[in-house]
Formats: structure tokens, C-alpha cells, sequence
């Protein structure tokens, strides 16, 4: 009898022996998962192991989770899904900003860890918007190229800023981008004095033009107190042939 081995290796590095039953259960027939303790624990197994996806407690006996993601993403590119508490909004927003891909908020459901991280090795297996010259979600075709966006066929009319904004939203589907990061890719050196109010404004724009109830978004979402996540095209499935 012969045995498929898992098609990825997760590493879940959290203090919390309980977390990271969580994760190994969450996991157990899709991935095969490798733990860590500690910070510096963690950060050796990255290299070491090199996963295809870490999962990282925000608060960590030994370190903040702040440098553990600051160490690996110094050497590696590999999706980092952070867990933190609820009431740790500007940690995450650090941790993001530092080169963590999404985040979760203790306590979260299984089904919500296991989607978050399909997301993440999805995006990480295609990368999604590198190289390419369309990039397709839903009913929605951006042509980087000819810098054209089409809902089902039909041309839209983007101001630059907008198109700017939707592109690095699309490029990075899946991806919690936090407020200060799209601010600086998007207006780059220019000062406001309310920027996430600014961003909001244009976001809000966006909705009205690619979504068909810009009062239940599917396209753009909200993640509260830290920015935006652009849904993946697996969120889009496609009707049957």
C-alpha cells in the first residue's frame, strides 16, 4: 500500500501547545505540519525546513512575532499568516507592513485558517499578477498592458489614481494590504492630512464601478482597524461547461 505524501509543509510557530493542535488538526489531510515554540525556534526550522507556508503567533515568549517576521522576510519570500489577539489591531498592521501576507484574529474557526492558507499558497504557487499581463477575477479583466479594466466584457473608466489602486489590490489578491502600504504605493511621497479617510473615499469610488452592491462588496473588502483584501479568483468559481 503506498501512502501520497502532503502536496505542502506548514510551520505553525506559536508558545501556545493548544494553537498549534489546532493547526496540525486543520492540516492533518492536506499538509504536512512542523512546530515551533519560540521565535528563534521558529526562524531556525524556516531555514532549515524551508515550508511552503508559516503560520505566526503574534506574541511570543522569547521574541515579538514583529522580528520573527522581520528576520524570515529579510531571506524569503514564503507566505506568513499571522495569528493575533483581537485587541492587537496597530501589531498588525506592523507585522503586515514588515512582509506578513494576511492575518487571523484569535479565536478564528477552522474552516476560516484553512481558506486563508489556500488563499496564500494559491497566490504564492502563481504569483499572481507577476509577469502578467492580464489578470482575471470574477467578471473582471485587467489588462496591464493596455491599462484597460472590463467588467463582463464592458469598458470601465478609471481615473489614474483609481486605476492605480486597483491594480495593486489585484496584483496582490489575497493579500491583507494595510492602509500605510497602499498609501505609499498608490500617492508614493505625498502628504494628507487624514490618509486613511482619503483612501476610503477612492476605495468607496472603486466599489460603486466594479461591484454590483457597493453596499455588500465581493470584490473589496474591508479589514477593519488595518486595510484591504482583494478576493482571489477561487473565490469566483466558475459554472460548468
Amino acid at each position: 500500500m503506498t501512502t501520497t505524501k502532503p502536496a505542502h509543509l506548514v510551520l505553525v510557530i506559536d508558545d501556545e501547545l493548544a494553537i498549534r493542535r489546532v493547526v496540525r488538526n486543520a492540516f492533518q489531510d492536506s499538509a504536512r505540519v512542523i512546530e515551533a515554540g519560540t521565535g528563534a525556534a521558529g526562524i531556525d526550522r524556516a531555514a532549515a525546513e524551508r515550508p511552503d507556508l508559516i503560520i505566526l503567533d503574534l506574541g511570543l515568549a522569547d521574541t515579538s512575532g514583529l522580528e520573527v517576521c522581520r528576520e524570515i522576510r529579510a531571506w524569503s519570500s514564503v507566505p506568513i499568516l499571522v495569528l493575533s489577539a483581537r485587541h492587537a489591531d496597530a501589531e498588525k498592521v506592523q507585522l503586515l507592513d514588515a512582509g506578513a501576507d494576511d492575518y487571523l484574529t484569535k479565536p478564528f474557526s477552522t474552516s476560516e485558517l484553512q481558506a486563508r492558507a489556500r488563499a496564500l499558497l494559491r497566490r504564492a504557487a502563481t504569483t499572481t499578477g507577476q509577469g502578467e499581463a492580464r489578470i482575471v477575477i470574477g467578471d473582471l479583466v485587467l489588462d496591464l498592458t493596455a491599462r484597460a479594466l472590463t467588467r463582463a466584457g464592458e469598458l470601465l473608466h478609471l481615473t489614474p489614481i483609481e486605476w492605480d489602486l486597483l491594480r495593486v489590490l489585484m496584483t496582490h489578491a489575497g493579500r491583507t494590504l494595510t492602509h500605510q502600504l497602499l498609501f505609499r504605493e498608490v500617492w508614493a511621497d505625498k502628504q494628507f492630512g487624514d490618509a486613511q479617510q482619503y483612501l476610503r473615499v477612492y476605495v468607496a469610488h472603486l466599489r460603486r464601478k466594479i461591484e454590483a452592491d457597493s453596499l455588500r462588496p465581493r470584490y473589496i473588502h474591508t479589514e477593519p482597524g488595518v486595510g484591504y483584501r482583494f478576493a482571489t479568483a477561487a473565490e469566483f468559481p466558475r459554472p460548468p461547461a
